[in-house]
């Protein structure tokens, strides 16, 4: 199990201005902000971070919206990130996320739904090394 989980607050909700509001929810939960910034990704980039997904149905409509304006991925610490990490943004589908997650404050469907989230362990230390090179993350100790 690691600790480290990555986060990115995705283009609807950098358009809505709410990074603050996010990334204020995020470390009151616990989580240590270990790296973070704001950038625009290619459709190329879109389409290499979530290969995994090449094959569903979704995977052209993902690449297009990831791709379509600013996002802020950010590396995140704390025990246990990645299951936590995931209670806290809720369930993909904002209508069915619990009162107070993130998707549940500023998603508006399950396909634009403010945040995303790794989904293992070992996909949290892929996507953060996507983001991040290791000499970016702020020492922990």
């Amino acid at each position: 199990m690691t600790n480290r989980t990555l986060a990115i607050i995705k283009p609807d909700a950098v358009k809505k201005n709410v990074i603050g509001e996010i990334v204020s929810q995020i470390t009151q939960a616990g989580f240590k902000v270990l790296g973070l910034r704001l950038m625009k990704i290619s459709k190329e980039q879109a389409g290499a971070f979530y290969e995994v997904h090449k094959e569903r149905p979704f995977y052209a409509e993902l690449v297009d919206y990831m791709s379509s304006g600013a996002i802020c991925p950010i590396a995140l610490e704390k025990e246990n990130a990645v299951e936590d990490f995931r209670k806290l943004i809720g369930s993909t589908d904002p209508l069915q996320a619990d009162e107070g997650t993130v998707r549940k404050l500023y998603g508006t469907s399950k396909a634009i739904n403010a945040i995303h989230g790794s989904d293992s362990d070992e996909n949290a230390a892929i996507e953060i090394g996507f983001y991040f090179s290791a000499s970016e993350i702020v020492a922990t100790k």
